[in-house]
């Protein structure tokens, strides 16, 4: 098949991928395959073709990706790339509610509420309800409420389904439904939107308004969506119902990349894709350009444990390179040491730089073992998922201010400034204003326009009656000025700029250039000719308000890379350390009640070794702190997972113990949760046996197990109590157990059954 000049960079199937551009098509790229160029070629081959850029929607993973693609296409078919509509799910679905809002009752100009907003208004409805915020804990009552959008389900149809409302009065939390319901009417009084709004309102506006959708179906006659494993079912149905009309549609995704569960992904919806477009074609991409042939294969011997999967076969033309290293520390401090110890050598003897490794891990938390570590060794670091420029208390105030300018009724910003700096109206006068809002079912910048006819504000009223007056005037110049203009206005005359100035403490010099830092930044909008969206307030503003840690450009210091498994998708390094691997830490305590959720945790540690490209090294912990107390742990059974030949197992030599993984063995149910033992003592080549579990097996009490007992452990077996170690609250048992030899239990965490 003849191709133009501008495919020869892509092998044969990517070239077959990018040049089939009609009908329905489902790309599955494996990790390291040359996705992004596919994709890259394939929307410059549409517009090549002479259609019109304008007409093509691509939905990417991260805003970052979809400005570096479609700076590749511009190179290829020159500035018509600027005008595809390319960008998040969040943002061009925000970007069409812009225009359609009105239709739906918000005004066009609609705050985006981010997490911390919308927990803080959770809070405000649970005090105004006397609920127990240790109960009806805000962040489990906005993950609860997040789910449900995802799933279509609105705060109408919450109270109709029995399940959510058992659940809900099972758990002591049955008022869930009330603060679902009085959070939406609060969003919908103040014009606000939270994440999960700006998905489920364009399924809305596109479910209730055909003649919207039929628009928007006109418009997008292509449509590309990426990473498809990791869309939600409120994203399934809008890309479903938006093709309709020329099933123009190619999704790109890797089902053994699907990690995404948590916010609603949903695998099923790349596995049955076939099912929604019987005449699909698809293209499989294969091969590994990424990683060395070691860790392709370590990989393959790991996710085909899994059963949820499409048939692929990766490989790669790459050399083997070096095996993985294993490294078996004594404590989660001394694995900090040790990974810290080992970047240093390699640094040097590979004569490589600090951003060339990166630390994943499956938890935040256990980054502090690891910060220690490098800082000790003065070895420079960065740490994703800290707190971004955006989220800084200095940044978010003078952001509060700008979007009350652009809609006075957004309450969470109104709360955040309208004492700040102090101008006497205190905590009980703000209460004040939130009830009288409530009460009188207005926003509570009315009360605040009015605040002279309400007695029961007392002498604040000529503060308040100043603070109105004030954003009135920032909101005159909405249309004679420009985003920077306003931004300064504000920052000077609010006094905001003038306070964090006078600051001359280390903390303070740092807040005050931080908003210096910020007007730059919107200075720098203004003036971006390459920026195809309006120049306007309201746009900045959501733009910073879908920007995360991915969009993060590389501020170009050389730094080691230290981030979740999560944050990592995507990114490749040349050297990665994934830490932690200990059962009920990776795989997660939280995921082992079903094969599902097992599966979706080592989806996520192929992801984890899939980001290397010449060296991987995995690291465990025998003991950890946990809650104060010094905890024994058991290797992850991932480890066993993995093909002995790819492993070098030195690191796991430990003074006069040696330790080796147990051959795989078929798992069955009855193996979730309760992972697999390891044989600690001499190595040995045979198997170890495989232990049933009672099916009424229940934890006796620790205080009754005595020397002599015949107890049973779920994941050892039978065993007899040789000896009992009375250390306070860490009592240790000495167990025999049945072909494992003896262990050394910490009774309270043992959880073991008295057998008569």
């Amino acid at each position: 098949m003849n191709h133009p000049p501008y495919l020869d960079k892509l092998n044969d199937v990517q070239r077959e991928a990018a040049m089939n551009i009609n009908g329905p098509v489902m790309i599955i790229a494996g990790a390291g395959s040359g996705k992004t160029r596919v994709l890259t070629y394939r929307i410059a081959h549409i517009i090549k073709q002479g259609n019109d850029a304008f007409n093509i929607l691509a939905l990417t993973f991260t805003n970052k990706a979809a400005r570096e693609m479609k700076e590749r296409i511009e190179s290829v078919v020159g500035t018509e790339a600027r005008n595809i509509w390319m960008g998040t799910f969040h943002s061009v679905f925000a970007k069409i509610l812009r225009i359609e809002a009105e239709k739906i009752g918000y005004p066009r100009d609609f705050t985006i509420y981010d997490t911390d907003d919308a927990k803080s208004l959770i809070k405000t409805i649970l005090k105004e309800m006397n609920l127990d915020e240790k109960l009806y804990k805000p962040g489990l009552v906005y993950n609860r409420i997040s789910n449900c959008k995802n799933n279509l389900i609105t705060h109408k149809e919450y109270i109709s389904i029995p399940d959510l409302l058992e659940a809900d009065a099972s758990s002591g939390r049955p008022l869930i439904s009330k603060i679902f319901a009085a959070y939406q009417s609060r969003c919908f009084k103040a014009g606000a939107m939270d994440f999960d709004d700006l998905l489920l309102n364009t399924h809305r506006l596109f479910k209730e308004h055909a003649d919207v959708l039929y628009k928007y179906q006109h418009k997008f006659k292509y449509i590309m969506v990426d990473e498809y494993q990791d869309t939600n079912l409120c994203q399934y149905m809008i890309v479903k119902s938006l093709a309709n009309m020329y099933e123009n549609i190619c999704v790109v995704g890797d089902d053994s990349q699907s990690i995404y569960s948590f916010r609603g992904a949903n695998i099923q919806n790349i596995l049955n894709f076939e099912k929604d477009y019987p005449d699909l074609k698809v293209f499989k991409l294969e091969h590994n350009y990424r990683s060395t042939a070691t860790i392709v294969n370590a990989s393959t011997s790991i996710i085909a444990n899994n059963k949820e999967k499409l048939d692929k076969h990766i490989y790669t033309d790459n050399p083997d390179g070096d095996k993985i290293s294993v490294m078996r520390l004594p404590s989660d401090n001394e694995e900090g040491k040790a990974v810290a110890t080992s970047i240093f050598e390699e640094k040097n003897q590979r004569r490589l730089n600090n951003s060339d490794f990166a630390i994943l891990y499956r938890t935040n938390a256990q980054s502090r073992a690891f910060e220690e570590s490098l800082r000790k060794m003065n070895i420079k670091y960065r740490v994703y998922g800290g707190i971004s420029f955006y989220q800084r208390k200095e940044v978010k105030d003078l952001i509060a201010y700008l979007r009350l300018v652009v809609n006075p009724n957004d309450e969470e910003a109104l709360k955040r400034i309208i004492n700040y700096p102090a101008r006497k109206i205190g905590a009980t006068t703000i209460d004040k204003l939130v009830v009288l809002a409530a009460e009188n079912e207005v926003p509570v910048m009315e009360i605040v326009k009015n605040a002279h006819m309400f007695p029961i504000l007392g002498s604040a009223v000529a503060h308040i009656r100043d603070f109105s007056m004030m954003i009135g005037s920032f909101q005159t110049m909405l249309k004679a000025k420009n985003a920077y203009e306003i931004a300064e206005y504000v920052a000077k005359q609010s006094t905001l700029l003038k306070t964090l100035y006078e600051d001359k403490t280390v903390e303070g010099v740092s807040k005050y250039e931080n908003i210096v830092e910020l007007l730059n930044g919107i200075k720098e909008f203004t003036e971006d000719d390459t920026n195809e969206n309006e120049k306007t307030l309201s746009v900045f503003l959501q733009d910073i308000a879908l920007y995360t840690d991915a969009d993060k450009d590389d501020d170009g210091d050389d730094k080691v890379t230290m981030m979740t498994i999560h944050s990592s998708k995507g990114l490749e390094f040349k050297h990665v350390y994934v830490v932690g691997l200990e059962e009920n830490l990776f795989p997660s305590q939280l995921s082992l009640s079903s094969r599902q959720e097992l599966e979706e945790e080592r989806r996520l540690f192929y992801v984890a070794i899939t980001r290397a490209e010449e060296k991987l090294t995995l690291s465990y912990a025998t003991s950890r702190f946990k809650y104060g107390n010094l905890i024994p742990c058991e290797p992850s059974r991932f480890l066993e997972e993995i093909d002995p030949k790819y492993l070098d197992m030195s690191g796991v030599v430990n003074a006069r113990q040696e330790t080796m993984f147990r051959p795989k063995e078929k798992q069955d149910a009855k193996s979730f949760g309760t992972g697999y033992g390891m044989n600690v003592g001499k190595a040995v080549s045979r198997p170890l046996p495989q232990v049933k579990v009672s099916e009424n097996f229940a934890p006796s009490d620790a205080s009754a197990i005595a020397e002599g007992q015949t107890v049973e452990h779920q994941r050892f077996g039978m065993g007899k109590v040789m000896k009992l170690e009375d250390t306070g609250d860490n009592k240790k048992a000495m167990i025999e157990f049945e072909g494992l030899g003896t262990k050394t239990l910490v009774l309270k965490f043992a959880k073991l059954m008295i057998h008569p």
